[in-house]
């Protein structure tokens, strides 16, 4: 099962709505995945020589964790220009040291602790428990911002945890979700992994995104990385996949995995299902569609 969906701003005067707009899509999947759920928002940008990491405690419960003590450490080991604010059981860290240095830090002074994206733009909120459970305890619908993917997730084929939930991101402000299943993940994880990416869990969908920053790393635009997974990824797919620019859309070349999409002059959106989308205004409007088999679909805003 699990329950995709995604939401992609055309229109700047909406992003102080984004988080109330998308809360109630996250809600409408709900009945497809009641484990676990997540999002990755695109906004608040940082400077070109910042960077922006989302950290969150291994236990997810642990809303207490002491981080004013954790970041005054990793302030003074790296003598560096950080800022932070706490949302919930997670940080936002904002900083000017290189990321290298701060995953080593990091890892150093708390292992315990996730990094769950990395970049200019993104910031990943995700734990254990019901979507309407995850979005008021994040705040969701208060968040601003330029486009946002998100996930619910019914547990099949793995433990119910924090890190095994979704999104998943494995390269700087990239991130993927995923409705379905990939049969040759265990290979292609082992073949990755000889190239230099490193997997925190055991869930398939952490392989797809990681083989999606293996091919943009060797020089691959994100459509061309895209045509490659058609050909690499063995099994059933619907992805969405978060850029700093934008969102994309892709199903396998069977499609047995549902979606649709809407378009207006105002957004893009799409879902496992219409009902997450009938909330949205003026989708009565809309061109809506079914994408197609083995099909990219995808909207970014210039590089900056």
């Amino acid at each position: 099962m699990c329950g995709i969906v995604g939401l992609y701003l055309k229109n700047p005067a909406l992003e102080n709505q984004l988080g109330a707009l998308f809360a109630p899509m996250l809600l409408a999947m709900t009945d497809r995945g009641p484990d676990s759920a997540g999002f990755a928002i695109y906004g608040d940008e940082v400077a070109a020589d910042w960077i922006k990491l989302t950290l969150q405690s291994a236990q997810s419960a642990q809303s207490d964790y002491a981080w004013p003590v954790l970041l005054g450490e990793l302030e003074s080991r790296l003598g560096c220009g950080l800022e932070w604010f706490r949302n919930n059981n997670a940080v936002v860290l904002k900083t000017d040291a290189e990321e290298v240095a701060v995953r080593s830090a990091l890892a150093e002074l708390a292992p315990e602790i996730r990094i769950m994206s990395c970049g200019q733009s993104i910031e990943i909120l995700k734990g254990m428990g019901l979507p309407a459970a995850i979005s008021s305890g994040y705040n969701l619908p208060g968040m601003r911002g330029s486009h946002i993917i998100g996930h619910t997730r019914m547990a099949t084929e793995s433990a119910v945890t924090m890190e095994g939930s979704h999104p998943f991101s494995t390269g700087n402000d990239l991130c993927l979700v995923h409705n379905g299943s990939l049969s040759n993940h265990s290979r292609l994880r082992l073949r990755l992994q000889r190239q230099g990416l490193v997997f925190e869990t055991e869930n398939d969908s952490e392989v797809a995104a990681g083989y999606l920053t293996w091919r943009l790393r060797q020089g691959d635009t994100l459509q061309q990385a895209l045509d490659h997974a058609l050909q690499d990824l063995d099994g059933f797919f619907t992805f969405a996949i978060g850029t700093r620019q934008g969102f994309a859309v892709i199903r396998d070349p069977i499609a047995c995995k549902p979606a649709v999409l809407a378009e207006t002059e105002d957004y893009v959106a799409m879902a496992s299902e219409y009902q997450a989308l009938a909330g949205l205004p003026g989708i009565e409007n809309a061109r809506v569609w079914e994408p197609e088999p083995a099909t990219l679909y995808i909207w970014e805003r210039p590089a900056a």
